[in-house]
């Protein structure tokens, strides 16, 4: 096999990446010009069945009422803060920057969202956990900081809620715990 010079490597990257966005961007653009086909049968969950397993996702609702009440909990204080909610995957829900919070605010809400939900914990405790196992805080997209905190149903992780940017971890993390306070009501 001939090797290809690094121009033609690049240039074959570039078509390759031109033809599948292409492909996605018509992909999208017909769907979304399209209305869904209705299923042809109906398929029912077999509860019997143990490959199947059931879990529990915050609505977009919710995690809007949660990061409000959270964004609303800094405001109260003067705290210029970023909230976020991720789901039991620790994909981003949301994100609401708050009037005048700081550029770093909207990331690290995100990561300690993930960080929270990942280990079912509220972030002030993790980061006690770095004395004992400092390289936790290489892995990717986790923030060992106070701020973040756990949504659970029946002792189970189903969200994160992050909160960066007021003047302290232990503020952040009251406001997270307003978030998920306001899911409870």
């Amino acid at each position: 096999m001939k090797k290809m010079s690094l121009r033609a490597r690049v240039l074959t990257g570039a078509v390759a990446a031109a033809a599948l966005g292409a492909g996605t961007f018509g992909a999208m653009s017909a769907n979304a010009a399209a209305p869904a086909a209705a299923p042809a049968t109906t398929v029912r969950a077999d509860t019997a069945n143990r490959n199947l397993q059931q879990s529990t996702h915050l609505t977009v609702d919710a995690a809007t009422k949660a990061a409000q009440a959270a964004l609303d909990a800094a405001e109260k204080e003067n705290q210029r803060v970023a909230v976020s909610v991720v789901d039991r995957n620790g994909n981003t829900i949301l994100t609401l920057r708050g009037d005048g919070s700081g550029p770093q605010a909207y990331e690290s809400a995100e990561k300690k969202a993930y960080t929270a939900v990942s280990w079912n914990a509220p972030t002030s405790e993790l980061a006690g956990r770095l004395a004992q196992a400092p390289n936790l805080k290489d892995i990717p997209g986790t923030l060992f900081l106070a701020g973040g905190a756990p949504v659970q149903v029946k002792g189970a992780p189903v969200a994160g809620i992050g909160v960066a940017g007021a003047p302290s971890g232990d503020l952040d993390e009251k406001f997270a715990r307003a978030g998920v306070a306001a899911l409870a009501k």
